[in-house]
């Protein structure tokens, strides 16, 4: 428990990190500043309340099964990703580390937690693999058909001035079709 009070005294006014203490009842009995002002709007004071009113009813087994292994194994920090209501109807993403509390005498006394909110940076994921996605098949498939295009008339009798012209927009089309590759590849 004295790990914890230093890491109280640390990130009470984190304006990152969520920092929160469950008992043994399962109810909150510490939120830092960050947390207090993300949720005890939406749910009023959170401290003994029980931590399920915050969380979406489908990641409640991930709590519990942290939880139990915090307990099994007191020396390990456990991660669980949870949804939490945004007071709006829908839920924010949070990422967490789980960390069992003893007694001095060794008996379980509760668990903290120290979590950041994951939503934007899952927005910005799905937003990359969409844009991955039109990249490597919305915009390159005009440009293939540019390429096959240009290769059918370069094989044409043409005259000379205009084949030029094709080669350039080959080239060109070519070029764009591996700056494209090269950018989903990163």
């Amino acid at each position: 428990m004295q790990n914890f009070k230093e890491i109280q005294k640390l990130l009470n006014n984190s304006s990152i990190y969520y920092l929160i203490s469950v008992d043994m009842d399962s109810r909150y009995s510490y939120l830092n500043e960050r947390y207090h002002k993300a949720f005890d709007g939406i749910h009023g004071n959170l401290v003994g309340q029980h931590y399920a009113v915050t969380i979406h009813p489908d990641d409640l087994k991930i709590c519990i099964e942290a939880a139990e292994k915090c307990f099994k194994n007191p020396a390990g920090i456990y991660p669980a990703v949870l949804r939490k209501h945004d007071g709006k109807g829908g839920y924010i993403i949070t990422e967490w580390e789980y960390k069992g509390m003893f007694n001095a005498d060794g008996s379980p006394a509760g668990i903290f937690c120290l979590g950041h909110d994951i939503t934007e940076l899952n927005e910005t994921k799905l937003t990359l693999s969409d844009l991955v996605y039109q990249q490597s098949h919305v915009i390159r498939k005009p440009i293939a058909n540019l390429v096959g295009l240009t290769e059918l008339l370069e094989n044409m009798e043409i005259d000379p001035s205009v084949k030029e012209v094709i080669a350039r927009i080959s080239e060109s089309a070519t070029e764009l079709d591996q700056i494209i590759r090269n950018m989903a590849e990163k």
